[in-house]
């Protein structure tokens, strides 16, 4: 498999991928969607939400949370999971960037 190269391509356009690929996978469009409904959610509450096992819950989790969109706190053992509404504008912004500026030049 070959290098990304992402040293030549501006900024926005790697941020734009990386948010791509975070929303990729279904099952974090599911679980961003289920946690936009709740104050803050438990990985067991969204597992059983979106039928997944609780450890690839997790793994998704973690993949949100290191891009920014999630933010997390501990109540004692318990670790509680919302969105983060700055990133959360910032991929708006994004993409709504990269459609607007892709059909002026197309359309």
């Amino acid at each position: 498999m070959g290098v990304t190269k992402r040293h030549i391509h501006p900024m926005q356009a790697n941020k734009l991928a990386d948010y791509a690929k975070v929303l990729s996978n279904p099952a974090r469009v599911a679980i961003l969607n289920y946690i936009g409904d709740c104050e803050g959610c438990l990985c067991k509450d969204i597992s059983e939400k979106i039928r997944l096992s609780q450890p690839t819950t997790s793994q998704h989790l973690q993949v949100i949370k290191k891009i920014g969109l999630l933010k997390s706190k501990f109540e004692g053992k318990s670790q509680y999971y919302r969105i983060n509404v700055d990133k959360l504008n910032e991929l708006k912004s994004l993409f709504q960037e990269f459609f607007e500026t892709t059909e002026s030049k197309c359309c």
